[in-house]
């Protein structure tokens, strides 16, 4: 494809599109500004007006990444968090994001994000845990700003992470289970983990 002059209404969320299917292919270190821009049409000169390096692009793919995963979160507890029904929902859907987006997943939460200046993607990160802070508040029945629910969410963030990071590495595959049998059984474990009150 040739480059060309680009006249598009948002060059930023066409360059940032761009970003995040090339990711559903490589991974970040594959990843190149002037590839993006020839890829959606574009000189390199006409994405650098956006983005000042890689680093910057990375960022503003990993703050729309977060933003995704919260969606999902908040579409799987729409009908509320303190059931079972809920957190397994949230639970697969975490899973389930990771298992689709591989690289996006491992980009979003990797050092990276607390290396980065980016303050739109330090705001995604915080709100996407915010969602689950909420989550996990109601679910204890304690105020959002108590400790206990910072705690629980960290409990429960822990799970869902590790349970995606084991599966991502094909840890799992020994067991021959399936992720939603897993997860449930996972969460339906007594202790402190699913039983906080």
């Amino acid at each position: 494809m040739t480059t060309r002059n680009y006249h598009h209404g948002n060059l930023r969320a066409a360059l940032i599109e761009a970003g995040l299917a090339a990711l559903e292919t490589s991974d970040q270190a594959e990843l190149s500004l002037r590839a993006i821009a020839r890829d959606v049409g574009v000189s390199a000169n006409a994405a650098y007006r956006h983005f000042a390096n890689k680093d910057d692009l990375l960022g503003a793919l990993a703050a729309e990444g977060f933003r995704r995963f919260a969606a999902k979160q908040a579409e799987a507890t729409r009908d509320g968090a303190a059931s079972r029904q809920a957190r397994s929902a949230a639970a697969k859907a975490y899973v389930s994001f990771a298992q689709a987006h591989p690289a996006l997943f491992r980009l979003m939460f990797s050092r990276f994000l607390y290396a980065s200046s980016s303050e739109d993607l330090k705001e995604a990160a915080s709100a996407a845990f915010q969602g689950l802070l909420q989550a996990s508040a109601q679910h204890a029945g304690v105020p959002v700003e108590s400790e206990k629910a910072l705690l629980m969410a960290l409990a429960n963030w822990s799970m869902v992470h590790g349970l995606s990071h084991l599966m991502l590495d094909g840890q799992l595959a020994l067991f021959n289970m399936a992720m939603d049998k897993l997860i449930d059984g996972v969460i339906d474990l007594p202790g402190p983990l699913p039983q906080v009150t």
